[in-house]
């Protein structure tokens, strides 16, 4: 295999100067996004020096997402997608000037900060699932899992960027210039997205309120393979998720030593970036079940080996092992969602795997940290991985289209919700009615791209 195809697919931003553009303002938000979190958390921790209003950081920010996620994805199925996502990021925009006020203003309370925080994240849960419909429908199919990936490495990259970014903008110019910095990158966003096309619903709109999230979640419950997807990914976080263990395993092996700590932060997302940036034939063998399945299994066990290593450099190792299976079943687990999701149906779903995303990893961390506190660090690490292992094998044994192949089409958007359960027998590798060819049909057709 050439050096070229091993590397990540570039294909979307050689064929789509919206896609290019679109993914150059997202990602540049995405760095902002980082400064500000990294910012708030110095803000809070400076004004209170306490622990409780440090981790109420995270609350403002997860609740939002989880509480507004669902009802979000219900009204983004109803909505001009486009002009959706442009309304939630000026709204974001509005909420990190806000912040740079206060911040260069000072003597704020804290609850105001964690507010804005919370009403920034609230645009976010709103903005998240209409940008969710932007490379499935906009990028031909054999593209998806290629932009799905660009997306991907560009946000793992800024993870590791914005956080060093803020530290040196706040030891020169403060919180306000962070902030502030923020708000200007939601500018870069707006412009990619404002080229856009509109991108109405195909198919039957959701029904309002309650009954469109509803209707979402009887699809996510019907369609076996979209399910096991989700409960794989919560098999991953659920049973597994390894970083609130860190501090323990450290102080077990390794003398509480700081470097090694930072060092187990970091090989997770070396492994992550290194994966996505080597993802081309992951992408191009467009087999995402059987990838994601054989990548959530490698998770746990590389994991489980973590909590029997002796050797500093070993468990590293088991690390950047951990995050390059991580990102491989991220990836192979959006390209799923997305490819089989019916268009009508793809915000609420989106909205529903953000959701899943979110929650999932705070209860794995809880499950390390209670099992912990009963045993050792190491214990918590051996069985949660081992969990791991047994349920993504059972999830691969009672869907047998996941480990059946490609995901060729998505399933078709014009049926509405009354079909938007198809039959639990399409395996993952046939083209569904009203496949790709109609995937492509009006606007977009002519001119592909994606965010």
């Amino acid at each position: 295999m050439s050096l070229g195809r091993a590397l990540l697919d570039v294909r979307p931003l050689r064929t789509s100067p919206v896609f290019r553009r679109l993914l150059i303002g997202r990602t540049v938000s995405t760095l902002g996004g980082f400064m500000t979190m990294v910012t708030v958390m110095f803000q809070v921790w400076d004004m209170t020096h306490s622990a409780f209003w440090s981790g109420a950081v995270g609350l403002a920010q997860a609740v939002p997402m989880v509480g507004v996620g669902l009802f979000a994805g219900a009204w983004v199925d109803r909505a001009d997608r486009r002009r959706v996502y442009l309304m939630a990021t000026v709204g974001q925009a509005a909420c990190s000037v806000l912040l740079a006020v206060q911040g260069f203003t000072g003597h704020v309370p804290v609850p105001v900060v964690l507010a804005l925080v919370a009403v920034q994240a609230s645009f976010g849960a709103v903005g998240a699932p209409a940008a969710g419909v932007f490379v499935p429908r906009l990028l031909p199919q054999d593209q998806v899992a290629a932009g799905l990936a660009l997306n991907q490495v560009t946000g793992q990259a800024m993870m590791l960027l914005g956080p060093a970014v803020a530290g040196v903008v706040l030891g020169w110019w403060g919180i306000g210039v962070c902030y502030l910095l923020d708000a200007l990158s939601f500018g870069l966003a707006f412009y990619g997205a404002f080229g856009l096309p509109a991108l109405p619903p195909e198919g039957e709109r959701s029904r309002p309120g309650l009954h469109g999230v509803l209707d979402g979640l009887r699809f996510l419950t019907g369609h076996r393979v979209v399910r096991g997807a989700l409960l794989t990914d919560l098999a991953a976080t659920v049973l597994a998720m390894p970083t609130s263990l860190f501090p323990l395993v450290n102080a077990e092996r390794f003398g509480g030593d700081p470097h090694t700590l930072g060092l187990f932060l970091s090989a997770l997302a070396v492994g992550g970036v290194a994966a996505t940036a080597f993802s081309g034939p992951v992408t191009r063998l467009a087999r995402p079940g059987p990838v994601m399945l054989c990548a959530s299994a490698t998770w746990g066990v590389a994991l489980a080996l973590f909590g029997l290593m002796p050797n500093a450099w070993a468990c590293l190792g088991m690390l950047v092992l951990a995050g390059a299976a991580d990102a491989v079943a991220v990836l192979s687990r959006t390209t799923i969602v997305q490819t089989r999701t019916p268009d009508s149906l793809l915000g609420r779903v989106t909205a529903a795997e953000t959701v899943v995303g979110q929650a999932g990893p705070h209860l794995g961390s809880l499950r390390g940290g209670v099992v912990a506190g009963w045993t050792s660090g190491a214990t918590a690490l051996v069985g949660g991985g081992l969990l791991c292992l047994l349920a993504v094998t059972a999830v691969a044994v009672m869907t047998p289209e996941l480990r059946g192949g490609a995901a060729s089409g998505r399933v078709s958007s014009r049926r509405g919700p009354s079909a938007s359960a198809p039959p639990d027998s399409a395996p993952l590798d046939s083209a569904p009615p009203g496949g790709a060819a109609q995937e492509h049909e009006g606007p977009s057709a002519a001119a592909p791209a994606g965010p």
